[in-house]
């Protein structure tokens, strides 16, 4: 292939610009997507940027330098900065640089070098990060560690350029038996396998720690079903709701051996423990005061669990990690569809859950029937005239609202309702104020976090049965609600640029449709204001995956 047409512009400081029209492009955007984070997606070249974690991820993963450089060099229009070649080389040199190890027949852990004649430990155990866990040196230029700071130490040591490779281990946790019921005929799926097998590879330090990628729809509550029913052990499931606790619970009593009795809920509601224990994300960090300790701090390290699973895993607030950080001894799964954090923390997510161990581009499980087929649509819609000025005049944050709250984004709606008469229609936003206006206007129930979860549980099993064809929900719907005959996605408002909430929404109608047709995911969008600028970046994360918005212009929607 002639220079001119390769694909790939590679740049000294990481940034990589992929042509989107090159025929090539589809291919490279999940090969890029292992080394590298989508930042920019417009409509003719997305930027990609390669970081220290990206290519950390990406060893984690199996990629070696020759295969990294090679797949730059393949596409590159233009020679590849020696520059950016000595990042990647420097990254691939620090990770794994020094292992923490457990001594034979002992608690006592070892951070070493690879190589027993670096010395650079030394000048590590100086800095104030480590100053306080590096404090006993032993021969070899290693270090004694507490094991109570195992997770401090791994984050220290990423922080400062080194993440390092965990052999120390884990706890066997007590036993459950378990089986997948016999007369449930159920297979896992090959990649659903595959996800439990990698848990076990060396990318999940050997049966320990790791995240597995699979988007909404793809049943990522089976790998989790299925690292149980392998590893029989107690176990503690991390989940972001209450309605996804209780679909955790289901799913496991349904698909194994164990009953009512053997699977608890630890939520607001109910504070139950047994074997396998599903317990809200909410609840595990509550505490009375900024001051005071987190209530249920016990449920952590009071319990001999063997495995916990952090369901949404890009979800994890702050105490998480902090109790996850003390708890390194014991295994690990994070599931998501997507690694993005808007706070910037998956150095900690990468080091404190795991590695990135599996993932699955989504349009490959489109292509094989495992999730539905989306069409994606950005509809534009002009801001009043009456509103215009109230929008010049506000500030940033002000301007948001306002283009996000355009009342043109109901007629809209109404149009789009009319379109898809007799489909399953789920309307999502962001304001209280404009999603009671759209339930006013339409006459159809709205779910928000005032609902009660009783009332909540009814309307979603109304709306599964067809009683209920349109269905609103505020933020609440973002995660793990399981409304498999949901065709048609309606976002009229957004969090800011949420890469994950784009991911999480769209994931409402990724369940296959049992006449195979196409789910529609529509997003009204105020055009030339911070409603626009703010939508092209919550729509990266999906272009990454090879999706494509169509653009509906207003004049086009009002004819």
């Amino acid at each position: 292939m002639n220079t001119d047409e390769k694909s790939l512009i590679v740049q000294s400081d990481g940034t990589l610009l992929l042509e989107v029209h090159h025929p090539s492009a589809q291919r490279l955007r999940h090969e890029l997507a292992a080394i590298a984070h989508l930042e920019k997606s417009p409509e003719y070249f997305h930027e990609y940027r390669i970081s220290p974690i990206s290519i950390w991820n990406a060893a984690q993963s199996g990629w070696s330098e020759e295969r990294i450089l090679s797949l730059l060099e393949d596409n590159a229009r233009y020679p590849v900065p020696k520059a950016l070649v000595e990042t990647i080389k420097k990254a691939l040199a620090s990770f794994g640089r020094f292992e923490l190890v457990r001594l034979p027949d002992s608690e006592t852990l070892i951070l070493r070098p690879q190589d027993p004649t670096d010395e650079h430990l030394e000048l590590l155990s100086a800095r104030p990060s480590l100053a306080t866990i590096l404090t006993n040196p032993v021969e070899d230029n290693a270090y004694r560690i507490d094991p109570a700071h195992r997770g401090l130490l791994k984050i220290a040591m990423i922080r400062n350029g080194f993440p390092i490779v965990d052999r120390a281990g884990f706890r066997t946790g007590a036993a459950v038996e378990v089986e997948f019921c016999p007369d449930s005929q159920l297979e896992l799926r090959n990649y659903q396998n595959e996800s439990v097998d990698s848990f076990f590879s060396n990318q999940g330090g050997g049966g320990g720690s790791g995240v597995v990628v699979l988007p909404c729809g793809a049943g990522k509550t089976m790998v989790g079903i299925g690292l149980i029913e392998k590893l029989k052990c107690q176990t503690l499931i991390l989940a972001p709701n209450i309605t996804s606790v209780r679909q955790w619970r289901k799913e496991i009593i349904k698909w194994t051996t164990l009953g009512e009795e053997d699977v608890a809920e630890y939520s607001g509601v109910r504070k139950d423990i047994a074997p396998i224990t599903v317990a809200t994300y909410q609840i595990t960090s509550h505490r009375r005061s900024n001051t005071e300790e987190f209530t249920h701090l016990e449920l952590f390290s009071g319990h001999d669990w063997g495995l916990i699973i952090y369901d949404e895993v890009h979800m994890l607030p702050a105490p998480v990690f902090r109790f996850t950080a003390e708890i390194q001894a014991r295994r690990r799964l994070g599931l998501t569809a997507t690694l993005v954090r808007e706070d910037g923390r998956e150095d900690e997510v990468f080091t404190l859950i795991g590695p990135r161990i599996y993932d699955m581009p989504w349009r490959d499980l489109e292509k094989e029937g495992f999730i539905a087929r989306v069409r994606c649509v950005e509809v534009r819609l002009d801001l009043p005239a009456e509103e215009r000025e109230g929008y010049l005049a506000a500030d940033r944050r002000h301007r948001f609202r306002i283009s996000s709250e355009n009342p043109m984004k109901l007629k809209r709606l109404r149009q789009i309702l009319k379109r898809h008469a007799g489909d399953r229609i789920l309307v999502i936003g962001q304001y209280l104020r404009q999603l009671k206006e759209v339930a006013r206007s339409i006459g159809a129930p709205l779910i928000t976090g005032h609902t009660p979860q009783d009332e909540r549980d009814r309307l979603y099993a109304a709306f599964r049965s067809g009683d209920v064809p349109t269905l609103i929900v505020s933020k609440v719907g973002n995660f793990a609600v399981d409304l498999p005959n949901a065709s048609v996605a309606v976002q009229i408002s957004g969090t800011y640029g949420s890469r994950q909430e784009e991911a999480q929404r769209l994931g409402r109608v990724l369940r296959p449709k049992t006449d195979g047709r196409e789910a529609t995911f529509y997003s009204l969008v105020t055009r030339d204001t911070r409603d626009q600028d703010f939508a092209q970046r919550r729509q990266r994360f999906l272009m990454e995956q090879g999706y494509q918005y169509e653009i509906e212009e207003q004049e086009e929607v009002l004819q």
